[in-house]
């Protein structure tokens, strides 16, 4: 919606993690780095975690990127809260094996077959299992037994396991005791400082073409990484809208005020979202006549906000109509 209006080639901040905007943090280039290292031991357990939103599915995505012309298969396990049974079926069919009717046995004769075709073609199966925190003792045990599989005395897979922070605490448990001395390296992604997010907000506009509209003064830059603590999911989720509102706005400058509107939206937007509707007449039964006022005050100025966004995407709209049937329309003979 608002590319046009600031001659981008496309959404700067868009939440699908596409490898083309990675954006190379002091965090993820020591994170990647950690990946590639594993790579090139081709065994064991590399243990990358983050909070939500800090660019784990990102790395990932911009790995697979770079391993397109190498050797290797690589498959991503996603959803984790399966039994150990499960998680041996989901395996085989990340790799693409039929596994339906067979039971245990079979699937691991068949994915092991599997394996070994592929490393003597000269290639490395690599598995990469995302959420990994969602994981259960048994479900995990089923991985670390996948990795006793061995050609000449080589592993045949290699596991990446990428978690929030808890996932780190499972570890230390004594029944992970048995994964843990197979992790060959663990690492923990963190967020970016204030600088990085705001080199992090100009890489994605560059990327599209920004050639400085709008302009973002060093206060809203600063606003944002204070909302956002540096976090990628929630900076792409605020300047999204922050585009959003210079659009319909039709803004060419963000300050910190910009910022702070949005960041006010989005926290009624959350609240609203969140409270159970038996909550709210009790709420407001206990409050008084001015804190009514004043909460019927809040949400008149969000309406006039609103309204005045949208009236401003009607006129745009109407512009538009009438240039484009004030256009002569051609005449072919």
């Amino acid at each position: 919606m608002y590319e046009s209006f600031y001659q981008l080639r496309a959404k700067p901040f868009a939440l699908n993690p596409d490898p083309k905007f990675f954006f190379g943090s002091k965090g993820h280039k020591r994170a990647m780095a950690y990946l590639e290292y594993g790579l090139s031991l081709g065994e064991g357990f590399i243990v990358v975690t983050g909070e939500i939103g800090a660019g784990k599915t990102m790395l990932v995505r911009y790995l697979f990127k770079k391993l397109e012309h190498e050797n290797v298969i690589a498959a991503q396990l996603v959803s984790t809260q399966l039994d150990a049974d499960d998680m041996l079926r989901a395996v085989t069919a990340a790799f693409g094996l039929e596994q339906e009717g067979l039971n245990k046995a079979s699937l691991l004769k068949k994915l092991e077959s599997y394996l070994l075709n592929v490393v003597k073609q000269g290639k490395r199966p690599l598995l990469v299992v995302d959420e990994a925190q969602n994981l259960s003792p048994r479900a995990v045990e089923e991985l670390r037994m996948l990795s006793n599989f061995h050609h000449a005395e080589k592993p045949l897979l290699q596991s990446f396991l990428l978690g929030q922070p808890e996932f780190r605490i499972t570890l230390q448990s004594q029944e992970m005791q048995q994964l843990k001395q197979r992790v060959i390296a663990s690492y923990h992604l963190g967020a970016m400082d204030a600088s990085e997010t705001r080199s992090y907000i100009q890489h994605r506009l560059d990327l599209v073409g920004w050639k400085g509209d709008p302009t973002i003064t060093d206060e809203a830059y600063q606003r944002i990484h204070e909302y956002t603590g540096g976090i990628p999911r929630k900076i792409n989720t605020l300047c999204d809208r922050l585009m959003l509102l210079g659009y319909l706005s039709e803004k060419h400058h963000f300050d910190r005020a910009e910022v702070q509107e949005v960041i006010d939206d989005l926290g009624q937007e959350v609240a609203n979202s969140t409270m159970p509707t038996n909550v709210r007449p009790s709420l407001m039964q206990q409050g008084e006549a001015q804190a009514n006022l004043s909460s019927m005050e809040e949400k008149i100025d969000s309406m006039e906000r609103t309204l005045n966004r949208v009236l401003a995407m009607m006129r745009k709209l109407l512009h538009a109509v009438g240039e484009s049937k004030a256009k002569p329309s051609k005449n072919h003979d």
